[in-house]
């Protein structure tokens, strides 16, 4: 039996895919986005060992509140990260006749195995991944995260060519993710793709900024101010967000 290593877990979740979903937070991660707002599940040996039916029993318990377009949503941390426990959960969890989504930013993605051979089974098992692209500029991906952006890219060409649906995600942080030509540069590789379903912008926020500082940590964005409504709305325009088949 295949344990994971969990960070928190919402029973209620609104906001992590389509409907009202159960969403499992895991721990660990390698990216340090300078704008994390839960930096507390960075450490790979974080948080508390679950097993993968002992978490779906526990799940289980909301599903009369997912109606017919919840289910449950991975998220973390960086789910990627613990493959084998994704391949054994899911797979329970698509006998148990649920909706199957994972929120990842793609970093742990290689053609190499055996993560490869790993990922298109999990692929079997999982019917939307929420794709959250941090800057569609490589040096500024690499700025912002502290890792590459092209195994990124690959991921979400290999999920294409397999017609995998996807909802792509941008943090929209002024100063650093709200050029307007890096926005229509992340424009024009969404809509290369045949596969996406949905295009969300998330508006930057500095909830986490006491972790950081809990945790000893300089957070460097401390003066950035969150956009405004009308720039979150005129972004998803510039996106063409409203074309996308689950747009709402």
């Amino acid at each position: 039996m295949t344990t994971a290593r969990i960070h928190s877990m919402e029973t209620f979740g609104s906001v992590d895919g389509p409907g009202v979903r159960f969403v499992l937070f895991l721990q660990g991660c390698r990216m340090r986005c300078r704008y994390c707002h839960n930096p507390d599940s960075w450490k790979l040996d974080g948080g508390e060992e679950k097993s993968a039916e002992e978490i779906l029993n526990y799940a289980l318990r909301y599903k009369s509140y997912w109606g017919t377009q919840g289910g449950i949503t991975v998220s973390g941390g960086e789910p990627l990260l613990q493959i084998d426990f994704l391949l054994e959960f899911f797979k329970a969890c698509k006998e148990a006749g649920i909706h199957t989504t994972i929120d990842t930013a793609a970093g742990p993605f290689t053609r190499e195995v055996p993560f490869f051979s790993k990922f298109e089974k999990l692929m079997q098992y999982t019917d939307l991944l929420m794709v959250d692209v941090k800057d569609i500029d490589p040096e500024r991906h690499l700025d912002l995260t502290r890792v590459k952006l092209d195994n990124i890219i690959d991921c979400l060409r290999f999920l294409d060519s397999i017609s995998k649906p996807v909802w792509l995600r941008h943090v929209l942080v002024a100063g650093y993710t709200d050029d307007d030509g890096e926005i229509l540069r992340f424009k024009e590789f969404a809509q290369s793709l045949h596969n996406v379903r949905k295009i969300e912008v998330l508006p930057y926020h500095s909830f986490g900024m006491y972790k950081w500082e809990a945790l000893g940590m300089k957070y460097s964005l401390a003066d950035v101010e969150p956009p405004s409504a009308e720039r979150v709305e005129q972004v998803l325009n510039m996106l063409d967000a409203q074309s996308y088949p689950d747009y709402k």
